[in-house]
């Protein structure tokens, strides 16, 4: 036994090193992503439209990634969707600060954008975030524009003789 251990001592080692790698990948992928859960607080916001926006979507502040989303769920009685966001803890927003669901271009992804606002006193954790916007209807507006079913410009009044 002691003969085959020395003849195979470096495929034992590469193989404890495949091992090691493979276990750290893991942990770091699960930290990474919504499975991890993360460190930070909670805040929630409502909104009546969260398209584009799922569990582990990004939560950014001058398109700086603060955060990300945690869970989201429908609220039966107002039918709005009421989404966790999970921020970063070092950073703190007055309570005044709002939050909207915008896209990185006509075809990049959605994420919420939260804009501090200017009160001294601080959302802590378990607030509620009251100034929302949901998303747009791309597709809707794009529809709208190439059909011309938007809003009419009023009729000119006829020139006076």
């Amino acid at each position: 036994m002691r003969a085959l251990f020395k003849d195979n001592v470096i495929e034992a080692l590469v193989g404890l090193l495949v091992v090691v790698v493979a276990m750290w990948f893991v942990g770091s992928a699960y930290a990474r992503t919504a499975a991890g859960g993360g460190t930070g607080y909670l805040l929630t916001a409502r909104f009546p439209n969260a398209t584009g926006v799922s569990v582990g979507t990004d939560v950014r502040t001058s398109g700086i990634k603060i955060g990300k989303v945690e869970t989201e769920r429908l609220d039966p009685k107002t039918f709005q969707a009421v989404v966790a966001l999970r921020i970063a803890g070092d950073v703190r927003f007055p309570t005044d600060s709002s939050a909207a669901i915008t896209s990185e271009g006509i075809l990049g992804g959605s994420y919420i954008a939260l804009s501090p606002g200017g009160d001294p006193a601080m959302l802590k954790a378990g607030d509620e975030i009251a100034d929302t916007q949901g998303a747009q209807d791309l597709m809707g507006l794009m529809g709208q524009f190439i059909n011309r079913s938007g809003p009419k410009a009023p009729a000119a009044a006829p020139a006076a003789p």
